[in-house]
């Protein structure tokens, strides 16, 4: 293995501690700056990743021993980033969405190509051995030629327990644009790309309260849709139902489910890395729980960057590319305004569905604790 990538880290919210303590672990990563508009918070995660040092912005952009920027900013700021480290001749790996519009993230995936530059982005959850099983276990046929699919997300809103969570009910927000990116992205490697989309949404409690923090009893109106429905049709042939809902009590759905000519099968929760994947075939009386067979085990936040990373040195194209980023977000803002209009719209995108995740145990330089018995 050659040197680690330099990377500087801009943003140092409450996600940027994941990404800290995977990047700490990993051999062909380092941190070498760190940059927040909070100086103080920036010197707090500078201290979390040793040898690396508080900077600006600026400084970080102009920093020559800085390979690569891990843009982990508010997602209103992720292209004007995007784009500043890409014109400072960096590749970039950021946090979903790759920007918050189509056309500004149309701009990040040319400048990356036209510079030469990497441009990758979460989630990373599917390179996990819970998609990534799921996923191996399609592509064998072990439920025949998949159909359909079921993808459930439903929570009562993040007013029970964020202390300012209006931001999630303004536009740009909502439950589609929140937490979709991790099951699009999840279906597309089970699926494949998406060619069109129908769907609706309603916002059926305008009204919300906020449960807990110093602000609790204080009560605001929603801006978007807080629940939203909507049919994919994948270029497999495969029609997805997906719910996604700021609106719903409690649910016994699985997060995914994939039903095939010969079997169905429940995928784990896209939001994590691992978890078991279960099957049943005409005459099983239960479900039988998949062994992992693919995905980095015990990967978490930042597996995406290190995959990158390890891409770059061997010359080949990364798994969380910015292909598949910006065509989840194309299905996303698709499926808002065929919901708006009630009707069906083609999703003008496509991507290449990057190659199934071996099961690897020893990632990037990294023994996992969680080995395989």
């Amino acid at each position: 293995m050659g040197e680690p990538l330099n990377v500087g880290l801009v943003g140092a919210g409450n996600i940027s501690s994941q990404y800290l303590r995977t990047l700490g672990a990993v051999s062909n990563l380092r941190i070498v700056a760190v940059c927040d508009a909070d100086r103080q918070r920036a010197r707090d995660a500078a201290a979390m990743a040793p040898g690396s040092r508080s900077t600006t912005l600026d400084e970080l952009l102009a920093a020559g021993d800085v390979d690569v920027v891990l843009n982990l900013t508010p997602p209103a700021a992720h292209a004007e980033v995007a784009l500043a480290a890409i014109a400072a001749g960096k590749h970039v790996y950021g946090e979903k969405p790759l920007a918050t519009s189509t056309a500004d993230a149309a701009a990040v995936v040319e400048a990356g190509k036209r510079a030469g530059l990497r441009v990758g982005g979460a989630p990373d959850t599917v390179l996990g051995t819970g998609i990534q099983t799921a996923r191996k276990a399609v592509e064998d046929g072990v439920i025949g030629r998949p159909t359909s699919a079921t993808a459930v997300m439903g929570v009562f809103g993040h007013e029970t327990w964020h202390p300012n969570p209006e931001f999630y009910y303004l536009p740009g927000g909502g439950p589609l644009l929140d937490m979709g990116p991790y099951y699009l992205s999840a279906l597309i490697h089970l699926l494949g790309p998406v060619k069109s989309v129908m769907g609706a949404g309603s916002r059926p409690r305008p009204l919300r309260t906020i449960a807990s923090g110093t602000r609790a009893g204080t009560t605001f109106t929603t801006s978007v849709d807080t629940h939203i429905t909507g049919i994919l049709e994948h270029e497999s042939g495969a029609l997805t139902t997906l719910i996604m809902s700021f609106d719903v009590l409690a649910t016994q759905a699985s997060s995914i489910e994939v039903h095939g000519t010969a079997g169905s099968l429940v995928v784990p929760d896209p939001n994590l890395f691992d978890g078991d994947c279960k099957v049943r075939n005409p005459g099983d009386s239960a479900w039988r729980v998949l062994a992992p067979s693919a995905g980095f085990v015990g990967s978490s936040r930042g597996y995406g960057l290190a995959e990158m990373a390890e891409a770059i040195g061997e010359g080949r194209s990364h798994r969380a590319s910015a292909e598949l980023a910006y065509h989840v977000l194309d299905c996303s803002h698709s499926l808002l305004e065929a919901a708006n209009k009630r009707t069906t719209l083609d999703v003008s995108s496509r991507c290449e569905v990057p190659p199934l995740v071996p099961l690897n145990d020893e990632a990037f330089g990294r023994a996992s604790s969680r080995r395989l018995g």
